[in-house]
């Protein structure tokens, strides 16, 4: 959302912001009413297009969430990072198919090509400059991160946010994203318990197919325990000691 309001403001020249929503049964909810509730009125007020993509079978047309595809009959692959029984995360698509792939299409559509390609503006701050990865970009894109060269940290995205008479946004990603910190799904079972319960029975649909398979469970925390063992109910978490889960270092959840 910074970005939006640097672009508002002229600090940065993006005319174009594209949000891929990777499903109203899998977005963080808060995300998706900030983003109806705030992000596409000040858009619109200043004159910035901001658009909204879903994942669409090519073949058939259908519209397809990733909640969907975790929990379709007969599917077996695992689009998101789930945990393995040691605690390391495993591998995952999610980010690829249902963000870069979908906006990536979005600026084809528009006209981007190898010759002529879209400048994409990754919002990633100087204190997450970890995140700012060398993925291997498409030939129709060119990567550039406009808060890193404007030496914003996080306290200041906010600050420009709060200074455009704005709320700052809850931290986008999806609601059950196994790169939680253990304080997020505090919070979640805490605040938001139907949220939380949806999750802990995602988890069990996971290794129930995974029983069925012959294979070992897979969790949505490191602990290597069901998420309703790992986070047990009224238990807190000191912010301090709670040792960072996020390894996701693509930047795209909100783009």
């Amino acid at each position: 959302m910074s970005a939006l309001v640097l672009a508002a403001e002229r600090r940065i020249d993006f005319p174009l912001f594209v949000f891929s929503n990777v499903g109203d049964d899998s977005e963080n909810p808060g995300t998706l009413r900030y983003v109806e509730e705030y992000a596409k009125p000040y858009a619109a007020e200043h004159g910035i297009e901001l658009v909204e993509v879903h994942r669409v079978m090519q073949r058939t047309g259908e519209s397809r969430t990733l909640m969907q595809d975790l929990t379709r009959p007969g599917s077996k692959s695992l689009k998101i990072p789930v945990r393995m029984s040691n605690g390391a995360p495993g591998t995952r698509s999610c980010t690829a198919t249902y963000k870069i792939e979908q906006v990536g299409r979005e600026l084809k559509r528009r006209g981007a090509t190898p010759e002529n390609p879209a400048t994409i503006g990754i919002g990633i701050s100087v204190d997450e400059i970890h995140r700012a990865n060398n993925r291997i970009t498409e030939p129709h894109e060119r990567i550039v991160y406009p808060l890193l060269d404007l030496g914003l940290r996080r306290t200041d995205c906010a600050r420009v946010i709060r200074d455009a008479g704005l709320p700052v946004p809850p931290k986008s990603s999806c609601f059950f994203c196994p790169f939680h910190r253990p304080e997020t799904w505090h919070d979640q079972r805490r605040n938001e318990p139907e949220l939380f319960e949806k999750s802990c029975q995602l988890e069990e649909h996971l290794n129930q197919v995974r029983d069925e398979l012959g294979k070992d469970h897979v969790y949505l925390t490191r602990f290597g325990k069901p998420l309703r063992e790992a986070i047990p109910d009224g238990v807190d978490l000191l912010p301090m000691f709670d040792e960072a889960d996020g390894l996701c270092d693509s930047g795209w959840c909100m783009t």
